[in-house]
Formats: structure tokens, sequence, C-alpha cells
């Protein structure tokens, strides 16, 4: 049989097959890529302008939106085209590079998410020691340590997958590449590969979203404390969108990397990794910071910075 990692493509699953649907999803695709992008693009500037912004919850954000619009740009414009144009065809190299970056962003995304939470945990349940615990130099710090051991992350899985050969098809079950997608069609034991996904999900996974959890339960018994109702649904109103965007993206993910290999890729299963490749990145600047006052404020100075000029 053929060895297709020889091979110079690979063929990537559409959406639909019939051409009005290829465009509409097309159109889709463009608009939650754009309004995505824009959306994190806007909190990142406005977070950079604003020096009353410059703080560790404020950082996250920005570091946050900066990769939010990384995440959405790998899959959602690649896919939009193909759909529009009906092309599938990807090369080797840009499939290697697609599953890192998918896998890096991913991982980072992640683990600033858990961070994050930590932020709001000791903002909330430790206010007095909030500026010590969270100084600039430990934010730095912990970034830094997302961004290299998310690299070796990607490395790892990447170099792994890409070690395969694969000769029983070069058609990948899935809108972009990914890991569980391509060790469907290779013909070389993925034992190995299966077994170093588990733990990932396992240590990384579990544990950081334990993390997460733990982090929100302590908050939320801490936020009802609190004398004044106002505050109490402020902090209920921000903490649950946050919790629920985590979890999406966690349960999707998960059920995508956990399935059997020999399971065949279905619509649904296309429709569900577009749960945590697409839409969390769409939906987090408006659940982190377009819906925060203090972003509001600043972007309503903004506009009125720019009108003034203006006139």
């Amino acid at each position: 049989m053929s060895n297709f990692t020889s091979a110079t493509e690979f063929l990537l699953m559409g959406f639909s097959d019939i051409r009005e649907l290829q465009i509409l999803y097309s159109f889709l695709l463009f608009l939650i890529y754009s309004a995505g992008l824009m959306g994190n693009l806007l909190i990142v500037i406005i977070t950079t302008i604003d020096r009353r912004l410059h703080t560790p919850m404020y950082f996250f954000l920005r570091n946050l939106s900066m990769v939010d619009a990384c995440y959405l740009s790998i899959t959602a414009p690649q896919a939009s085209v193909n759909s529009l144009v009906n092309n599938r065809v990807i090369s080797v190299t840009g499939c290697a590079a697609q599953v890192f970056l998918v896998v890096f962003m991913g991982y980072v995304e992640f683990i600033l998410l858990t961070i994050m939470a930590c932020d709001r945990y000791v903002a909330i349940c430790h206010p007095l020691h909030y500026p010590v615990i969270m100084s600039p130099r430990v934010c730095l710090q912990m970034t830094l340590t997302c961004l290299l051991t998310g690299l070796i992350y990607a490395v790892f899985h990447t170099s792994y997958t890409f070690r395969l050969s694969f000769c029983q098809s070069n058609l990948v079950h899935q809108f972009f590449c990914d890991i569980p997608s391509l060790l469907r069609i290779s013909c070389s034991d993925t034992f190995s590969n299966k077994l170093s996904l588990i733990v990932s999900e396992l240590i990384i996974g579990t544990g950081c979203y334990g993390f997460i959890t733990a982090s929100y339960i302590r908050i939320f018994s801490t936020v009802l404390k609190f004398p004044v109702k106002e505050d109490q649904k402020k902090a209920f109103s921000t903490c649950i969108p946050h919790i629920t965007v985590v979890s999406l993206f966690v349960i999707s993910g998960a059920y995508v990397y956990s399935q059997p290999s020999s399971d065949s890729m279905s619509f649904k299963n296309i429709i569900i990794s577009v749960f945590y490749t697409i839409i969390p990145p769409f939906l987090n600047p408006i659940i982190y910071s377009l819906r925060n006052k203090q972003i509001q404020d600043a972007m309503g100075i903004l506009m009125k910075r720019n009108i003034f000029i203006k006139k």
C-alpha cells in the first residue's frame, strides 16, 4: 500500500456536499471569524491604551484575547475559503503546522483560563494579599511558563503524530487537521499516541478543570456572604458565563480526543469540534470583557477621543 507520509497533501472533510450549504457555511464562518477577531483585537487595544486597565486581571484578559485571535485564525479562515471554493486539499507541511498551532493555542488558552480563575479566586477570597500574590513579576512568570510549556507540549504531540505512516487513506475526517483524525488513517501502531493523549487529558485537562471548578466553588461561597445583593448578582453574572465557556471548551475537546480511533467521524463530530476551536475564542471577548463596565467605560472614552480628534 502507498505511504501518504511521502505524498504532498491530505484531503479535509467539508461541512456539506451541497453547494448552497457550502456557501452558507462559508458565510457563517466568515462572520464568526470577523466578529471574533474584531472583538479580541478591540480588547487588546483598549487594555493596552487605558492605563487604568493595567492590572493583573486585564493583563491576563489581554493575553487571552491575543491567543483567541490567533486560535480563531488557525481554522476558521481556511475552513471558510475551502467551503466557498470547494477545495479540501492541504499539504502535509500545512497539516503539520495546523496540528501544531491548534495544540499549542488550545493548550495556552486552557492554561490561561486556569490562571484567570486563580486570579479571580485570589481577588475575591484573599483581597488583602492580592497585590503580593498577583504581582506584575508573578503574572509575567506565569504567562511565560504557560507559553514555554505549551511550546514543548505542541512540539511533542505534533512530532509524535507525524512520525507515523499514513497508508490507509489521505482523507482527514475533519474540517481541519487534528491528531484524532490523523490517528484514524494511520497504518502504524498508534497505541503509544493514544496513551499519550489520554495521559495528557487526565493530567492537564482533569487537573486544570478541577482547579477551575474548585476556584469557582470557593468564589461562589465567598460571594454568598456579601451583604449587598447587587454585588452578589454582579459576581454571579460574571462567573457563571466564565465556567460555562470553560466547560464547553473542555467537554467538547475531551469528547473528540477520547473517542476510539476505530470510530468514524460523522458530521456530529465535526460540529462538536467547532465548540472547542471556534466558539470559545468567539465568545470570550463578549463574556470576559465586553460585558465588563470598566471595558465599556474605556471604549466610550476611546470613541469620544476619536470623535474629538476628527472634529
